[in-house]
């Protein structure tokens, strides 16, 4: 399990065997339910998470309205990023969509590595460079693109990564920004055209 994670890590900095071994002595071994919270909105979450296996979404909640934002899968790192570095309150949650087993650490055991082993530093920007990245795609996709664009997008990823029969339809299409009908409309006309 843990050489999983630190295979993971290598697309980020290629540890030694004592920089390795600083990390993994403070990792946890935790298994999740299907429906089960690993943060909740309104909660302070200083954990970060390395998926093993099983499925996550986050969302954001706001008049008893549900907004999918993301979906984890095995291989993805999980995280409030925002609450661990400002210490606040979660503004999403994040729930499982299967039976999870992940690894986890305190992001202050990150944050004490980065003095102990500089090398922790390069994957702490690193990091967050990724997280950006992927946050301003995803804006992208939202402003750019129509809702058939994004669908015949995320179906692609989706597809190749063998996981779009893992996903509940309303979820996609929360993700999607769209409601459930709508994408149904969209897939109609993707058939029949």
């Amino acid at each position: 399990m843990t050489d999983q994670f630190r295979t993971y890590l290598r697309r980020f900095v290629e540890l030694n065997d004592q920089q390795w071994q600083a990390l993994a002595e403070k990792m946890v071994v935790k298994t999740i339910r299907k429906k089960e919270f690993l943060v909740k909105q309104g909660q302070i979450s200083r954990d970060i998470y390395f998926m093993i296996s099983g499925s996550c979404r986050l969302y954001y909640e706001k008049d008893g309205e549900e907004k999918t934002t993301y979906f984890f899968f095995e291989n993805n790192l999980i995280a409030d990023y925002l609450g661990c570095v400002t210490d606040n309150p979660s503004s999403m949650s994040i729930q499982a969509l299967e039976d999870c087993e992940l690894i986890y650490f305190k992001y202050q055991t990150l944050t004490d590595l980065y003095e102990s082993h500089p090398i922790y530093q390069v994957f702490g920007r690193k990091l967050a460079e990724y997280l950006f990245a992927g946050l301003d795609m995803r804006l992208a996709e939202l402003l750019t693109l129509t809702p058939e664009e994004r669908y015949l997008k995320f179906m692609n990823t989706a597809i190749k990564r063998k996981i779009i029969e893992r996903i509940p339809q309303q979820y996609i299409a929360s993700y999607l920004g769209i409601t459930p009908v709508s994408l149904s409309r969209i897939r109609r006309r993707i058939i029949f055209s």
